[in-house]
């Protein structure tokens, strides 16, 4: 008898890599403790298979019953409006930034359908979910830091005004991408903007945070820190 898509995950649990987990992600408290490898691994046999029955039938019960079903999302094979249709679905069931994010990074078919799923995100981008904010946010760091789209990013990022801390810390971390790939153009945005204290710091932040950026420019940038 074939053993279920749960008994599978049960059996691939780690315990020590389930408290390692845990304590990255402090608001959920379901953790099995399975490798991101083992999912993915697990995610494109079953887009392999009947994916939409998995779809409709798939448990939440567990943190990677979610994540594995996010990853499937990101590995069948549709068309785009049939895949913005799980999307839209699987949107609703985030409820951290481990299963956005993985979540957003597995979506490449934006790839070849950009103008499409930029109309699709614009929405998230002003909603009162956090994490379907953060998922608007995240897209953009992940598929629009490009020289087509980098105005309008911008525009946004600078126009998310929702108060969660994991759409913020998003907004700082796209901010920090936009500077590695467009250093002139992010620091026009980071001398005139509507970016509240907390995300305006946490940009900078992260932007001195990262190996791309030369320290003499990280040194630049530290000084333009807001004072509170």
């Amino acid at each position: 008898m074939e053993k279920t898509i749960k008994e599978r995950l049960t059996e691939s649990a780690d315990e020590k890599y389930r408290l390692f987990s845990a304590a990255l992600i402090p608001n959920i408290n379901n953790v099995l403790g399975v490798r991101l490898p083992e999912l993915r691994k697990m995610a494109r046999t079953i887009a392999k298979g009947d994916w939409r029955a998995y779809l409709a039938e798939a448990d939440d019960d567990y943190f990677e019953e979610t994540m594995l079903q996010g990853m499937v999302i990101g590995c069948i094979h549709a068309d785009i409006e049939e895949t913005l249709r799980y999307v839209a679905d699987f949107v609703p069931k985030i409820d951290n930034w481990s299963v956005c994010d993985s979540f957003c990074i597995g979506l490449k078919f934006t790839a070849g359908n950009r103008s499409r799923v930029w109309a699709f995100v614009l929405p998230y981008l002003s909603s009162e979910s956090e994490y379907d904010a953060r998922f608007g946010v995240v897209m953009l760091l992940d598929f629009f830091v490009e020289e087509e789209y980098i105005d309008r990013t911008f525009e946004l990022l600078d126009g998310v005004k929702h108060e969660g801390y994991y759409v913020k810390m998003a907004v700082a971390w796209a901010l920090s991408i936009c500077f590695v790939k467009f250093p002139e153009r992010t620091t026009a945005l980071l001398k005139n903007n509507t970016l509240d204290n907390f995300t305006y710091n946490k940009a900078l932040q992260k932007i001195t945070e990262s190996y791309r950026v030369s320290p003499d420019v990280k040194t630049r940038i530290r000084a333009m820190k807001r004072k509170k």
